[in-house]
């Protein structure tokens, strides 16, 4: 059985960074492609990353240059580093995980529970 586990939110100021982690419990599929979403209050879930298997990368016009995400396969972690942050990056951060065209169509079939980040003076 799959598990994703989203940590690291909290408040932080504009302009501040934050890290989060996603832990993958159980044996994921290596093919499968890694995200992170993130929905703010009254907006649908967007996807903010992705990596996939290959190493390819792809950001939301609104974080690139500011965010970067990356794995560590020894620690079965995925980590979302967010710099610069602003106001409109508060939001709830999500974890997903599955084949590539279940990503892009935002119906990976595992997720995680969430993480909440606000960012306010």
């Amino acid at each position: 059985q799959v598990q994703l586990a989203e940590s690291g939110g909290g408040p932080v100021q504009p302009g501040g960074s934050l890290r989060l982690s996603c832990l993958v419990t159980g044996h994921m599929y290596r093919m499968y492609c890694m995200a992170w979403f993130r929905q703010a209050p009254g907006k649908a879930r967007a996807g903010v990353a992705a990596l996939e298997s290959d190493g390819t990368v792809t950001y939301a016009d609104s974080v690139k240059g500011r965010f970067t995400i990356s794995k560590d396969n020894a620690k079965n972690t995925l980590y979302l580093q967010m710099n610069s942050l602003k106001p409109e990056d508060t939001a709830i951060y999500y974890c997903a995980a599955d084949k590539r065209s279940a990503v892009v169509a935002g119906a990976a079939r595992y997720w995680g529970q969430g993480t909440q980040v606000t960012v306010s003076s």
